[in-house]
């Protein structure tokens, strides 16, 4: 019988909490720097590596929005995203959704078409290269006024045909859901899908906001969830996917340690709970390191895995017919293994 380790790298899955931006590999991020004549204030690898000790989300944010200023250019942009696919692909995601802010790079001076063009020409390689699929949902960044996120939305509705959905993330704490209301249903108004970041460092009311006001369907973290017995209830009745990121979690203290994550009662709760990377490159893990870590952590058995992957194609935004199609290689790889 093979190792949990192994059952997990083998078994298919989908990965729907993911940002660009965070899977910035300080490899990559030297080698960018030094095309684009940037230079960075630390020295080495080592050096970016040993920054990555953090105390909270705003100070991930911090070092997280300096490495997104050295991208530039559409090779920038390209690079960054297929190096991710590749190492999606390699841990067997066979579709992402991904996360890209707008935002923090125009505010710089780099064109919304230089962002967008360089992720779709990745996306449509590493499709090529080896049958993985991805979807796009540019963010708002909620530290911003809705006025920012209503021009973001207005650039983004020439690209419709690869913007699946708009998301809202950043410094949760002080800016609810509700501030981004009108951008959310304008959006919805023009044929995308909604989601949010609600209930990581925010309160559970944060959740009831995207879910009543912004109308999500899926809600990003949610940890917090557990703090409101009749959210719970809503979450479970209504199977509202959460796209959990436990990795994160800890390595911003949102949680003390894994074994205490909420995580393990959220599935006891039957909450339609998926397991994904958040920002791996800060983190210390892509997809496969946070599933082998809830694992452990709660003890998982092959049918608790099986059920989270099932998740993950159930929850994506792919057409019926395709979450069919991989839901069933999860069975097949059950029946195999589990």
């Amino acid at each position: 019988m093979i190792s949990m380790e192994d059952f997990i790298r083998g078994i298919p899955k989908a990965e729907l909490h993911l940002h660009i931006e965070g899977t910035f590999e300080p490899e990559l991020m030297f080698a960018v720097a030094k095309r684009n004549n940037i230079r960075l204030r630390y020295g080495s690898v080592q050096e970016i590596r040993a920054a990555y000790e953090f105390t909270g989300l705003q100070d991930f944010l911090d070092i997280y929005y300096e490495g997104a200023g050295i991208l530039t250019t559409e090779q920038d942009f390209y690079d960054l995203t297929l190096a991710y696919l590749r190492k999606a692909r390699s841990q067997n995601v066979l579709h992402s959704e991904i996360f890209c802010d707008p935002q923090t790079h125009t505010a710089r001076g780099v064109k919304f078409s230089t962002v967008m063009e360089g992720i779709h020409r990745a996306i449509t390689d590493a499709a090529e290269e080896s049958g993985i699929s991805a979807r796009l949902i540019i963010c708002f960044l909620r530290h911003l006024d809705e006025s920012a996120a209503m021009e973001t939305l207005d650039e983004a509705l020439a690209y419709k045909d690869r913007i699946t959905a708009v998301g809202l993330d950043s410094t949760e704490i002080g800016h609810p859901p509700s501030k981004f209301r009108g951008v959310f249903d304008r959006a919805r108004g023009e044929g995308f899908l909604t989601v949010a970041h609600a209930g990581e460092e925010g309160p559970a009311e944060y959740i009831r906001q995207a879910l009543d006001l912004l109308k999500v369907s899926r809600i990003d973290h949610g940890i917090r969830c557990l703090d409101d017995t009749a959210l719970i209830d809503e979450l479970a009745r209504r199977r509202i996917p959460l796209t959990v990121c436990p990795l994160s979690n800890l390595r911003l203290r949102v949680t003390g340690a894994m074994e205490s994550h909420p995580v393990g009662e959220m599935m006891r709760r039957g909450l339609m709970v998926t397991i994904n990377s958040d920002d791996p490159a800060y983190f210390g893990g892509y997809v496969n390191e946070n599933y082998l870590a809830v694992a452990r952590a709660f003890n998982m058995t092959r049918e608790d895995i099986g059920r989270l992957a099932k998740n993950s194609f159930t929850a994506s935004f792919l057409s019926g017919r395709e979450k069919d199609r991989l839901a069933a290689k999860v069975d097949e790889y059950m029946n195999q293994y589990g």
